[in-house]
């Protein structure tokens, strides 16, 4: 009977389980999912624009980029003209011409006017992004200060354009003002801890440029792997990379990355980060790591760069001579980051050398003392740094012309950020948007939300936050799913970054958001789904 009865029990458990919802399926009563509606609406949201129901259609045949008749000219907006006209117009891979109106006028051309000289010219945290867009048939104009400027044109123009479901190609009558909010706008990739192959990198730099950012932070080492090819020191990816043959980034392929990146408006800001995070450099540079020790034997262990030895700043000066002379950038990101002192503790030389520098047990001043080093290195080598911010937490004196970056939420990021500022420095900031962090469902709003000048402090402490960016880190990321986890939440800070501070509409922003990631999928980027439902073009 006893036995019956278990029984009975489970047999009721399993039907329960079978006709009741779990608790993760609590979700709101079913809705039949929509299309994706491609109305032309822009994001990043500019700062000023007007449209009109008033509409002309654009035809493949006879539509076309031109310059103004006192415009400068340059390679990067003839490769932006074809680049766009591809973009307006190939549809899954082909371009079909769209159906043309008879009872529209027809928007003819778009003329472009730059007005800096702009051949040869690499971005820079200064550089002018603003432009001013005016679409009216038969002739649009672009006019803008640099071309960097006219990248951000032809991109809100791009998405201005939509495409009727039969097949008519529209856009409205427009005015747009815009420029962006902060200068800094960037991404970060780290192709250490999984190599992401250059494919993927150009792909998301495609993306980044679809957003309107600006800065690609590339976190190109770390403790896991070495995949930069020196060409002063070849054994660090000799030695250090997954594979010194499949998984390298060779000079070439360093090259065509920057110069991809340069053709779309985005600077590359390598990071070499030391003292710590250097466990891949070990064995392509003898004498650079510190021997770690048991009581008064070497247990065979190294971490962290060894402070004491000349030769390490040396090894340094020669590595950011060679970064200097590789990246066209004004700045290089030092890292500063995580540094554990238990291995410089064991050290017995590295005892000696703290009692000999007078630094007693307090191993925040040789931390100090190898950082402050590197930063004078760099200067000497011409060029400015960005430091994580446990170089400014634990003391170190850095110059006025520092940018630090604030990634850490203790102590709480107000706080951090009000602290930098106050000491006359310019911030940037990740701390709430590392997107490497998933979740189940919907989580780009906590992104939207994060605003960088959340913080008590004067204006002149605000105009130091020079921007942003959105972290991917890549311990569970390669090029299988990097664009998919990266895009469209991305998109959620490309706004925040660039859009006016005023623009918070969380409903306003979904719509806009729904309709980017559709645009992007159709442009060949596998940008996930943000909830149910479907785009008029989707991913092959």
């Amino acid at each position: 009977m006893a036995v019956f009865r278990t029984t009975q029990a489970l047999f009721s458990v399993l039907l329960a389980l079978f006709v009741s919802p779990l608790p993760c399926h609590n979700v709101p009563a079913y809705q039949k999912p929509v299309m994706v509606q491609q109305t032309g609406k822009v994001l990043p949201k500019p700062q000023m624009m007007t449209a009109s129901a008033e509409a002309y259609t654009l035809a493949m045949s006879s539509f076309k980029f031109t310059y103004g008749s006192s415009s400068q000219m340059c390679d990067i907006v003839d490769q932006a003209f074809r680049r766009y006209y591809d973009l307006i117009f190939v549809v899954d891979g082909v371009k079909k011409a769209p159906v043309v109106s008879k009872d529209m006028s027809e928007l003819t051309e778009l003329q472009i006017m730059v007005k800096e000289p702009c051949k040869g010219v690499y971005p820079s945290l200064e550089s002018s992004e603003n432009y001013t867009l005016t679409v009216a048939a038969p002739i649009g104009t672009l006019v803008a200060d640099s071309a960097w400027g006219v990248l951000r044109g032809l991109e809100t123009f791009s998405q201005l354009v939509y495409r009727t479901d039969d097949g008519m190609m529209i856009i409205n009558k427009t005015t747009v003002e815009d420029f962006p909010r902060f200068a800094h706008r960037g991404i970060l990739l780290d192709t250490s801890r999984h190599f992401i192959p250059i494919k993927y990198i150009k792909q998301n730099l495609d993306a980044m440029a679809y957003n309107k950012f600006n800065v690609f932070h590339w976190h190109i080492v770390d403790d896991p792997s070495f995949p930069y090819q020196s060409v002063v020191f070849p054994d660090l990816s000799a030695k250090g990379a997954f594979n010194p043959y499949t998984h390298l980034y060779t000079q070439e392929d360093v090259k065509d990355v920057i110069e991809y990146s340069r053709l779309r408006g985005i600077r590359v800001v390598p990071e070499f980060d030391t003292p710590g995070h250097t466990a891949s450099w070990g064995a392509g540079l003898p004498g650079f790591l510190t021997p770690c020790y048991d009581g008064t034997t070497p247990n065979g262990k190294y971490y962290a760069a060894n402070p004491m030895l000349n030769t390490t700043y040396d090894y340094m000066t020669k590595l950011l001579q060679e970064v200097r002379d590789v990246f066209p950038d004004k700045y290089v990101h030092l890292g500063g980051d995580e540094v554990n002192f238990n291995c410089w503790k064991s050290n017995p030389d590295i005892t000696k050398f703290m009692e000999k520098m007078g630094f007693g047990t307090d191993y925040s001043k040789l931390e100090e003392y190898y950082i402050k080093n590197i930063l004078d290195i760099t200067t000497s080598v011409g060029r400015d740094y960005i430091v994580w911010q446990e170089v400014l937490d634990n003391g170190v004196q850095v110059a006025k012309d520092t940018v630090v970056e604030v990634w850490k939420r203790k102590p709480p990021v107000p706080t951090e950020m009000a602290r930098v500022t106050a000491k006359g420095l310019r911030a940037i900031l990740s701390s709430c948007w590392y997107l490497n962090r998933i979740s189940y469902g919907v989580d780009w709003g906590q992104y939207y939300t994060c605003e960088p000048l959340n913080f008590t402090g004067t204006q002149a402490q605000k105009d130091l936050v020079i921007g942003g960016e959105a972290c991917m880190w890549g311990e569970y990321v390669d090029g299988t799913n990097l664009i998919a986890r990266l895009w469209p939440r991305a998109s959620a800070v490309a706004e925040r970054l660039w859009s006016n501070k005023d623009v918070t509409s969380m409903a306003d922003a979904t719509v806009r958001i729904d309709e980017q990631r559709c645009r992007m999928v159709r442009r060949g980027l596998n940008a996930e789904p943000l909830h149910p439902g479907f785009c008029q073009f989707e991913y092959d």
